[in-house]
């Protein structure tokens, strides 16, 4: 069920209804409770353990029948949650050691990721020359793509290359999709002249294929790249599909050459290859970059003549169209039109109000939009509570940050490492030091580790309270992160040893 709310057209501040009368209601319910009650153990005993030993004994003691939905479920919880690699590392080896067990490839990729993400790569190759004996047949184009995606990260493209080599040994066949991913992860960690270079270095040594030029494709800004190896795919014989010409209308409407994205999609046509939602989205975002929301508006209809039907995605972008023109009650009807025709609107589709709201300062429209995504059972992304969190934080809005995070601890979605940053800034202005204590300790009970900067922060206040056995409790609920901190001294006076690598920050990207 989704609430519409009736929209003037006035003032801005009347957009969004308040729903404060309403009872606090979601539709998302929990398919299976008693495994993630389990997860949720099997998280605790991982976060907690201090050796190899004492994690295989509390893992026994659980009692808890150890899946491979089990396994995948909990390294992914490490995963988001940003928990200890090593841990993860150790659980991953205990329980891939049992006489007759397989991980399965979801499990192996999460782990190389956690892995990867914390650059322990001596584990991440232990690791895959341990399943190559093992189990040679997880080791996929996947893999390398997240490998590769992580070394690139803090390599360079030699090195990317150089590693990239070094599967030769792992995959069965290394062939065309394994030098796809290679091109893919250039694409999305370094830049597309980096991935042109490697290409053109490389191209000898396997077949280009369909796949090869649309990733190519995919991400220039230039068009002219662009029709490059378009030219190149067909010299090669290569024939072009609806992914191909979708990626050169895409180029063309990022750089508002909206007479060519035409011609492109007339030529589809004439070849028989239909123009899909995604090249309907594209021809959409291109409208509103050359200031014609309304043209891009008519689209949505017009695509339906030709029997595609617009998605959330194309939605978005008509309303994106609206919002950046801050024509917010045109936005707003395209959302309940969504509604109507039973598509309901994503994290993506509230962010670009949230966005909007947070540049004017608006408060009350950015609340009631918060209590409307909630009521409809829509959980908000790291960006979305970062918009929130802080329009609380320039308001001084303790109430609705305490709501925001006690939402976020019950229902579990945001980045709890970005959003407390600045929760406790707030909190800590404003002399909350109870309440700063009590999301400190609900943050790590989560598995989450605070930054060093909060912690710091929390500590000073601490101390100017005379607040030294909290103290003490932070530092030791800390110490599951490994974190190496001392104190010494009178009862009065505490020094610290910071490990502070342990206590750094590692933030989740947000699209």
């Amino acid at each position: 069920m989704i609430i519409r709310v009736p929209l003037p057209q006035l003032s801005v501040s009347r957009y969004v209804s308040p729903f404060s009368f309403l009872p606090f209601k979601f539709f998302c319910s929990d398919p299976n409770p008693p495994l993630n009650n389990d997860v949720d153990t099997v998280y605790r005993v991982i976060t907690s353990s201090t050796s190899s030993k004492h994690l295989t004994q509390s893992l026994k003691s659980t009692g808890i029948f150890l899946s491979n939905d089990l396994i995948d479920k909990v390294l992914k919880r490490v995963r988001f949650s940003h928990g200890n690699p090593l841990q993860a590392f150790e659980f991953f080896n205990y329980t891939g050691k049992r006489a007759g067990f397989y991980h399965t490839a979801f499990s192996l990729d999460t782990m190389l990721y956690v892995l990867g993400r914390s650059r322990r790569f001596d584990k991440i190759w232990e690791v895959l020359i341990d399943i190559k004996r093992k189990d040679p047949s997880l080791i996929t184009p996947r893999t390398m793509q997240v490998v590769l995606a992580r070394i690139a990260k803090v390599c360079s493209v030699r090195e990317t290359v150089e590693n990239f080599w070094k599967f030769k040994k792992l995959v069965s066949e290394f062939d065309i999709s394994c030098f796809n991913a290679l091109l893919r992860t250039l694409c999305q960690e370094k830049s597309m002249k980096d991935a042109r270079n490697v290409y053109h270095s490389l191209k000898h040594d396997f077949r280009p294929n369909l796949q090869t030029f649309n990733i190519l494709l995919s991400g220039w800004k230039s068009s002219e790249e662009a029709e490059g190896f378009f030219e190149e795919m067909k010299e090669l014989g290569v024939k072009p599909d609806v992914v191909s010409y979708n990626c050169l209308v895409d180029v063309y409407c990022k750089g508002r050459e909206m007479d060519k994205a035409y011609r492109v999609v007339e030529k589809m046509r004439d070849e028989e290859l239909w123009p899909d939602v995604i090249t309907y989205t594209s021809i959409i975002g291109g409208l509103g970059l050359v200031g014609q929301p309304d043209k891009a508006r008519d689209v949505l209809k017009e695509m339906k003549e030709h029997g595609c039907y617009p998605d959330v995605a194309a939605y978005n972008a008509a309303i994106r169209n609206y919002t950046i023109a801050k024509r917010l009650g045109d936005a707003y009807s395209l959302m309940d039109e969504m509604d109507r025709k039973g598509l309901s609107p994503n994290a993506t589709t509230y962010n670009l109000f949230f966005r909007v709201f947070y540049w004017l300062n608006d408060l009350s429209c950015s609340w009631s939009l918060y209590q409307r995504m909630m009521y409809s059972g829509c959980l908000p992304n790291t960006q979305s509570c970062m918009f929130l969190i802080r329009l609380f934080r320039k308001h001084e809005q303790v109430e609705m940050a305490l709501r925001l995070w006690k939402d976020m601890v019950e229902k579990g979605f945001g980045s709890y490492t970005l959003v407390s940053d600045v929760l406790f800034d707030l909190l800590c202005d404003m002399g909350k030091l109870v309440e700063a204590e009590k999301c400190f300790l609900e943050m790590i009970e989560k598995g989450h580790k605070p930054s060093n900067v909060s912690f710091k922060r929390i500590k000073v206040l601490m101390e100017l309270a005379n607040k030294h056995e909290a103290i003490k409790n932070l530092i030791e609920k800390m110490s599951v992160f490994g974190c190496s901190i001392q104190l010494s001294g009178g009862s009065q006076n505490h020094t610290e040893t910071l490990d502070l690598d342990s206590l750094t920050v590692n933030h989740v990207r947000t699209n």
